[in-house]
Parts: C-alpha cells; sequence; structure tokens
C-alpha cells in the first residue's frame, strides 16, 4: 500500500494534464490492486482474531492455577486451531467427539498434553497421514484418545517414551520432555495415559480422565 498510494496519487495528478485513455487504465489497475490487498489484508485480520481467541482459550490465563468444570472437547478444538498449520500438510485429521460432561481439571495444562501428543502425531507421519482424536464417556470415565497411522514406536523404545529427556528425535529436533510432562499432568489429575504401538502401523495414546477429583486432606491438586 506504501508503494502503490503514491503512484496512484501521482496517477490522478497527471491525469489533469492529460486525460489520456493510458493513464486511466494505469489508475484502475493499480486501484483493483488495492483492492484485493486490502480485501487480503482484512481476511488476515480476522484470522489474526481468531487465532488470539483460539490462544486464549487454549492457555486460560485468568484459570492457570485453578481447579474448574471444563469442556474437554473445546479443549480439543482450540489446540487443534492452534497447531492446525502445521499438520495440515502432513495428515487428514478426524475428529469424533462425542458429548462429554464437564471435567473438574486445569484446562491449560490438558491443553498443553493435547497439543504435545497431535504434535507428536504429525511428526511420526513421514508424507501423508490420518490423525485420528476421538472422545467418549465410558463408565463415569472420560476417554481421549489420540492416534496416527505413521511410523509407530520400536518395541525396545516403548517402554521409555515416558522418561524424562529420553527421545528419538534428531539434534534440535526435540527436548525429550514433552512425553514426561504430559504424563505428569494426567497423574496429577487422577488419570491414566496408555499407549499401544506397532512399528510401520502407528500408534495411540489414550487418556482416561474422572469427572470429579478427588476429596483429599493432603490436597493431591497441588
Amino acid at each position: 500500500m506504501r508503494r502503490y498510494l503514491p503512484r496512484l496519487l501521482a496517477i490522478l495528478r497527471n491525469h489533469g494534464h492529460t486525460g489520456s485513455s493510458e493513464t486511466d487504465d494505469d489508475a484502475e489497475s493499480l486501484g483493483t490492486e488495492i483492492q484485493d490487498m486490502i480485501a487480503e489484508s482484512l481476511e488476515g485480520v480476522e484470522r489474526i482474531g481468531k487465532i488470539v481467541i483460539d490462544l486464549k482459550d487454549f492457555s486460560r490465563q485468568d484459570q492457570l492455577d485453578n481447579w474448574v468444570m471444563a469442556d474437554i472437547n473445546a479443549g480439543l478444538q482450540s489446540t487443534l486451531n492452534i497447531v492446525g498449520n502445521e499438520l495440515k500438510y502432513k495428515a487428514n485429521v478426524v475428529l469424533d467427539l462425542k458429548p462429554l460432561p464437564a471435567i473438574e481439571c486445569l484446562p491449560s495444562q490438558l491443553n498443553q498434553v493435547f497439543m504435545n501428543l497431535l504434535v507428536n502425531a504429525g511428526q511420526a507421519i513421514e508424507t501423508q497421514g490420518i490423525i485420528t482424536v476421538t472422545t467418549e464417556f465410558v463408565d463415569g470415565v472420560a476417554m481421549i484418545s489420540v492416534g496416527d497411522d505413521g511410523k509407530g514406536i520400536p518395541d525396545d523404545v516403548m517402554p521409555r517414551i515416558f522418561d524424562p529427556f529420553f527421545t528419538t528425535k534428531g539434534t534440535g529436533e526435540g527436548t525429550g520432555l514433552g512425553l514426561a510432562i504430559s504424563y505428569g499432568i494426567i497423574a496429577k489429575h487422577h488419570g491414566t495415559i496408555e499407549v499401544t504401538s506397532s512399528p510401520g502401523d502407528g500408534t495411540l495414546f489414550l487418556i482416561k480422565l474422572p469427572v470429579r477429583q478427588p476429596a483429599s486432606t493432603d490436597d493431591p491438586k497441588e
């Protein structure tokens, strides 16, 4: 816009002196390009606004340290909106989110777990694949699964995937803390996280969470 507007103004000033059709064509061409740029800018602003809202939903800064009753499906959706751009070039994300009751949790921390699992699923897919995200409520327990059809986890690696600093990624590609942190967050919520995998056939992580946190004089939520 900074480049185009001075040119357009110069054309308009000269038009009074020349009145040529060539000048009219130049002005019309620039005017069309400026309108296109404005439309693209407005679209970009709308996308930025949506990202900001999703980031706020993802982090829940106003409830960062508070246990609240939260919508897990909404947390998954906002997390997918954050990492969607990273995943869309490698995977088709298939959602099957069944109705869940509100869960007593730390929403920002659960969203961090979801992000870790989704990013790992994307990295496990070498070219193009499918990531499945499902939720359901079974026997009083909220169940969340994240699966992929990527390269899978070797049998000798499986026992160590939740160990801090353990990673199979190359130098600079991972800290080895994502799954360890996720394991700790789920344990804090008195839940479980399980993994099944077969080399070449993909990986499935299954999280189980209670609806309410158990009461304790030792305050297990701390």
